[in-house]
């Protein structure tokens, strides 16, 4: 296979179209998508503009 390289990475554009709409919260049940958009955060430039949260946690602190 030939390697594949991407303009741009696809958690980067996420977090931008998060952005875009106004989002400050992003919630995700998937361990690794939650590293990719931590990363992608603070590569993006949107750290402390928008928190990454994994959606067990944000339920359980709701039902406080």
């Amino acid at each position: 296979m030939d390697e594949f390289e991407a303009r741009e990475k696809i958690s980067e554009i996420r977090v931008r179209d998060a952005a875009d709409v106004g989002a400050e919260l992003l919630i995700t049940a998937c361990p690794f998508c939650m590293s990719m958009l931590e990363d992608a955060v603070k590569t993006a430039g949107y750290e402390g503009k928008i928190q990454v949260r994994d959606m067990l946690e944000v339920v359980m602190e709701q039902m406080k």
